[in-house]
């Protein structure tokens, strides 16, 4: 029975590809065979069959994720993975400036403790938003205050 579960897994996991094989092995043998049908078959199975195989059993865990670095190159990665990549990656790679700035003694422990605090209440983007609301806040009302 575990070996069936495997198989199964390996299946679904699959699915797509074994689907394209079918596909172009059937057309190609109808292609060699002289049947007539080889081109509609090809067409009808690439344009349907390979695209509902893909949707039913391809599992896309989440939308695709664009990260750019600091040297202006482009990624792109899928899943769940790529969004705790996203940031955790973006987290740590802040984190080693910061130290690096902290360590070359370009900020001060104030400065330092600041910015980490700041960068540990916006470590996911809803707390990134949230900060930059209570900021927009607090902006308004220091202007409220100068007006006065």
């Amino acid at each position: 029975m575990a070996d069936d579960e495997t198989l199964r897994e390996r299946f679904r996991r699959n699915a797509s590809g074994i689907a394209a094989m079918v596909v172009t092995g059937t057309w190609l043998a109808a292609l060699l065979l002289n049947a007539e049908w080889w081109l509609p078959f090809m067409l009808f199975g690439y344009i349907v069959i390979v695209p509902i195989v893909s949707m039913l059993f391809d599992e896309e865990e989440s939308e695709s994720v664009y990260v750019e670095s600091d040297s202006g190159s482009v990624r792109v990665e899928r899943g769940e993975a790529a969004e705790r990549d996203e940031a955790t990656g973006d987290t740590t790679d802040a984190l080693e400036r910061l130290r690096t700035r902290y360590a070359n003694g370009d900020l001060t422990d104030e400065q330092f403790e600041r910015k980490l605090d700041r960068l540990l209440e916006t470590e996911t983007p809803e707390d990134a938003a949230e900060w930059a609301e209570r900021n927009r806040s607090a902006d308004r009302e220091r202007d409220a205050e100068r007006e006065r």
